[in-house]
Formats: C-alpha cells, structure tokens, sequence
C-alpha cells in the first residue's frame, strides 16, 4: 500500500521523537508513521538520513518532495510553520524559546545522560549529576512561578520541546524526583502526562517492517483542547 502522506521514522520512548510527534499533533498534521527499532534501523531510514537518529521526517509535496528534516526541533517548527491553531510558534516570545530548549539541548541533556546512567560515568556520583540537572529544573520552577506554561499563560513551542526530557529525567527516580523542591514544575509535568494530545503521541505500534500496511498518525484529526493547569493550593 503506498501513501501520499509525509513520512515519520520514530522511536516511541526516544525524548527527540516525542517532541516531534507531539508538534505534529498540535499542528493537526496526519503522517505515515514508521516505528523503528533502534537496534534494527530500517534501510529506508539509513538510506534518506545516514546518521541514524530518529525522528526523521520524510515529507511528500508538490515543491520538496522527498526532502527530509533529521532534527525534532526543525520538524516542530516545519509542522507549526504548516498550521499552528494553538500559536505555539508565539512571536514574542520565539527568541526566549529558541534560548530555552537550547538550553535544554546542550546543557541539561548532558547531564541527564549521566543521572540516567550513572554507572557508566564514574565522574561523579548519580546524586551529583542529578543536583547539576537541577540547575535547569531551578530555571523552569522560576518561569513557572510567574506563569502555568513555561513563557506565559498558554503553552509555546518550549513546553513541548522541554516537556519530553524533564519527564525522562522524572522517570529516573520518581520517588526522588517528587521529593524536590519544585512543586511548580511537578505540576507543570504532571499535566502534560495527562494532556490528550501526550496520550497520543505514546500510543503503542509494531514496528514497521517492509510490505507492512501504511500507519496514520494521530488517527484521526481533531482539536483535542488545550492543558488545563491547576495550581495548587
């Protein structure tokens, strides 16, 4: 079965992917979704984007057909470019977003890396690398402070962006991560888990294999509204 549609390589758990997907999913754009395994990379995947990263965005139109974009932040931004209902893609505040998940990127992913997996880095204790993560949860506990979303009262491209690798850097330790003194942020994160359009973009698929009937992600189309943040008492 072919598809017209514009093409998705992605990995459900990878962080990067998550982003991608859930840009996608605020942009309102259908894709054929590939689901990889990391381990047993598809040839079709290796052979448009030899770095053999996901995601990876194949897309299908009249004026770059067959170009593909190999970085969640482009693919975010290409979706939002095509139709932003929501406005995450927000003027005045691109530039602080674009300085914000940089951020998160360069620095913070480091050291989540080896808070995650401390016992390949032998530098430092996993307590330590957690406490140089902190840095960066301290800066967004100070922007959530003065706003439900990250940049303001509505969510931007740096909630999605951010949201996948403070929920990974949770994940490490819930229990210790819950015990933080960043109430703001836990609720911020806590949110997103619930929001319809996260839901969505973990829904489970097999991997794709060659011959495989053509998967549609999301499904269906549909405004699914927007995160409902509540602040605690």
């Amino acid at each position: 079965m072919t598809s017209s549609l514009h093409r998705l390589y992605s990995f459900r758990r990878c962080p990067y992917a998550m982003r991608a997907r859930l840009g996608l999913l605020f942009a309102e754009l259908q894709v054929e979704l590939r689901e990889i395994i990391l381990k047993n990379k598809p040839a079709q995947m290796l052979a448009i984007s030899p770095k053999g990263t996901v995601p990876v965005l194949q897309i299908f139109d009249a004026t770059v057909d067959g170009a593909v974009i190999e970085e969640s932040r482009e693919i975010i931004v290409w979706a939002l470019e095509q139709k932003d209902p929501q406005g995450l893609l927000d003027a005045k505040v691109l530039h602080q977003a674009d300085a914000l998940i940089e951020q998160n990127d360069k620095e913070f992913k480091h050291w989540l890396d080896r808070y995650k997996y401390a016992d390949r880095h032998f530098a430092m204790t996993q307590t330590e690398y957690r406490q140089r993560g902190e840095e960066f949860l301290q800066v967004l506990e100070d922007l959530l402070t003065k706003n439900p979303y990250l940049l303001g009262d509505r969510a931007t491209i740096a909630d999605i962006g951010i949201m996948p690798f403070i929920r990974q850097f949770a994940h490490v330790d819930r229990d210790v991560f819950y015990s933080l003194p960043y109430p703001k942020l836990q609720l911020w994160l806590q949110n997103w888990l619930e929001h319809p359009f996260f839901l969505q973009a973990m829904t489970k698929f097999q991997p794709w294999q060659e011959g495989d009937d053509v998967v549609v992600f999301p499904s269906s189309l549909g405004l699914l509204g927007g995160v409902c943040l509540h602040h605690p008492q």
